[in-house]
């Protein structure tokens, strides 16, 4: 866990200033998460206590239970943080606010099982299924598709 790490958008007009940003990153390939981001959306976790945001940020409320976050400015992806339900408390952070991704490295790809052909995450770290993370976060079921 990195001690204090600072980022900013792409434009440099939201600025983020973090202690206890998480070593590890995940990688999301859930309709939501590649519609949001274009593609794989990846995060690092960092509690909310430990956060200081600055800069013309928007949310949009995108599940009942999660608001996704950008640029005002420049349309840069910010986080992804539930609101609502048994997971709030964290930021999860998109890795390109932060030089070398903050230092984190990729530990888990979520809905592996839902990532366009040919298209993996090199590198030995755990691929969880749809049917598998949808187990363990029963407030998911079916909910995250429009």
């Amino acid at each position: 866990m990195a001690e204090h790490v600072a980022g900013h958008c792409l434009c440099g007009a939201v600025q983020v200033a973090v202690s206890g940003l998480s070593d590890e990153m995940s990688a999301c390939h859930c309709d939501m998460c590649t519609r949001w981001s274009g593609s794989v959306q990846m995060g690092i976790e960092a509690p909310e206590a430990g956060v200081t945001v600055t800069g013309p940020v928007k949310t949009y409320q995108s599940s009942w239970f999660a608001e996704r976050a950008w640029c005002d400015t420049c349309g840069s992806a910010l986080w992804l943080r539930n609101v609502d339900g048994s997971e709030t408390g964290f930021y999860e952070f998109v890795p390109g606010l932060f030089e070398n991704a903050g230092g984190a490295r990729l530990v888990r790809v979520v809905y592996a099982d839902r990532a366009p052909e040919e298209f993996s995450l090199a590198g030995d770290h755990d691929r969880v299924s749809r049917k598998q993370y949808e187990a363990e976060h029963p407030h998911l079921n079916g909910r995250y598709e429009p």
